[in-house]
């Protein structure tokens, strides 16, 4: 996944380099692209923690009933 990432961002920016642009409009796309591309790798981090996090409540969620099945079982 980061090798494709990489890929894509070194293709962008050189298919934004040889675009026959002024140079601070091309250095401005290619700064507005880097911000695009750091915002949406940021928001997919924030996706996958968040989905780790509601994994790891629903797992402790059933330990503990299971362990109050134990114990109420054992009494």
């Amino acid at each position: 996944m980061n090798k494709l990432l990489t890929g894509f961002a070194l293709g962008l920016i050189v298919g934004v380099l040889y675009a026959p642009d002024k140079g601070t409009y091309t250095r401005r796309r290619i700064s507005d692209k880097g911000n695009d591309l750091k915002n949406q790798f940021a928001d997919f981090i924030d996706s996958v923690a968040g989905k780790f996090e509601h994994t790891a409540d629903e797992i402790e969620d059933y330990a503990n009933m299971k362990a109050e099945n134990i114990r109420s079982e054992a009494i």
